[in-house]
C-alpha cells in the first residue's frame, strides 16, 4: 500500500494506518487488510486506474441494498472522491465463518425479501459500474426498453467497437431486439437487484451467514440476478427452492434464462474477450 493511499485513508478515517496485509481473489482491484492506530481493522480496495466515483457508486449501491434489510452487506466506512489520487474503498472488515445449517434458505429468502422491497422505477437515479465497466442506469418506462437500451445495446456496441462481435452475433441480437417485448416474460414492477451476483459476490460473514458484496445495483426484472446465479455456478438447488417458495416466479422463467445471461455474458466478453462468445452464440441459439 502506497503512502498516498495511506495519506487519503488517514484523512477519511481520522486514524492512521499501522499496518497493511495484501489479500488475493479480485480480478480488477487490489485489495488489503488494513490496521489503523485506533485499533480498528479494516477492509480496503483500491484501483489507481479506476474512475474517480467508481468507488463511490459501489459504496452508494452497497447502502441501497442495506436499506431493504434482506441480506447483509459490508457497512461503508469512506469512499474515495474526485481528489484522491488513488480512489478507494473502505469497509468493515468481515471474517468468514463456517455456513449455518440453514444457510442456502436464508439465502434464498433474503434474496427474495431484497427483490421485494423494489425500486422506484427500471433504472436507478445515477449510473455505476459493473466490473470496470460503465453501467447507464437512466430510467425507463418498462423493462423490456431498459435491458435493450441500458443493458445489451451498450454491451454490443462495446463488442462491435472492439472487433469482438462478428456479424452473424449482430445479425442475430438485432433479431432479438426485434422480438424482446414478447420474450421478456409478464411484466412485473421492479425489483431491487444486486445486479452482479456471481459466486464471488457473495461470501460468508462471522455469523457464518450470507453477505453480498460488490453490486452493480439497479431496478430491474429479478430474474436477471437468478440467471447470473446460475451462469457460473456457487449456489445451491436449496437457494433456488427457497426462493421460489417465498416469492414464486412467473410462467416461463426456466425459458428465459439464456436470455437474462446475456448480459453478464456479453460484459464478460468486454471485460475479458471473445473467449466468452461461443457461450453468447449458445445463448443467442437457445432464445431465437
Amino acid at each position: 500500500m502506497d503512502a498516498r493511499l495511506e495519506a487519503s485513508l488517514a484523512a477519511a478515517l481520522d486514524a492512521r494506518v499501522i499496518g497493511a496485509r495484501p489479500l488475493s481473489g479480485g480480478d480488477i482491484n487490489e485489495a488489503f487488510e488494513v490496521q489503523l492506530a485506533d485499533g480498528r481493522e479494516i477492509f480496503v480496495k483500491c484501483n489507481v486506474s479506476a474512475p474517480n466515483d467508481m468507488f463511490v457508486a459501489e459504496a452508494r449501491g452497497l447502502a441501497w441494498l442495506a436499506d431493504a434489510k434482506a441480506l447483509r452487506v459490508p457497512t461503508v466506512l469512506a469512499a474515495s472522491g474526485a481528489n484522491d489520487l488513488t480512489p478507494f474503498l473502505a469497509l468493515e472488515l468481515i471474517r468468514p465463518k463456517a455456513r449455518s445449517g440453514n444457510f442456502d434458505e436464508r439465502l434464498g429468502r433474503g434474496l427474495a425479501a431484497l427483490h421485494r422491497h423494489g425500486a422506484p422505477a427500471f433504472g436507478l437515479d445515477h449510473d455505476n459500474y459493473i466490473g470496470r465497466l460503465p453501467q447507464k442506469n437512466t430510467l425507463a418506462v418498462t423493462w423490456p426498453e431498459f435491458y435493450r437500451v441500458r443493458r445489451l445495446g451498450p454491451q454490443l456496441k462495446a463488442a462491435v467497437d472492439a472487433g469482438l462481435a462478428p456479424v452473424r452475433v449482430r445479425r442475430d441480437f438485432e433479431r432479438l431486439f426485434g422480438q424482446l417485448d414478447s420474450l421478456c416474460g409478464p411484466a412485473e414492477p421492479p425489483a431491487r437487484l444486486h445486479g452482479d451476483l456471481w459466486g464471488g459476490n457473495m461470501i460468508t460473514d462471522d455469523l457464518g451467514e450470507p453477505c453480498l458484496i460488490d453490486p452493480a445495483v439497479y431496478g430491474g426484472h429479478r430474474e436477471i440476478d437468478l440467471a447470473m446465479m446460475k451462469l457460473f455456478g456457487g449456489f445451491g438447488a436449496r437457494v433456488f427452492a427457497a426462493y421460489e417458495e417465498a416469492f414464486p416466479l412467473a410462467d416461463g422463467h426456466r425459458e428465459r434464462v439464456a436470455l437474462y445471461q446475456l448480459y453478464p455474458l456479453m460484459v464478460h466478453v468486454n471485460l475479458f474477450g471473445g473467449g466468452y462468445l461461443a457461450q453468447v452464440e449458445a445463448a443467442l441459439a437457445t432464445i431465437l
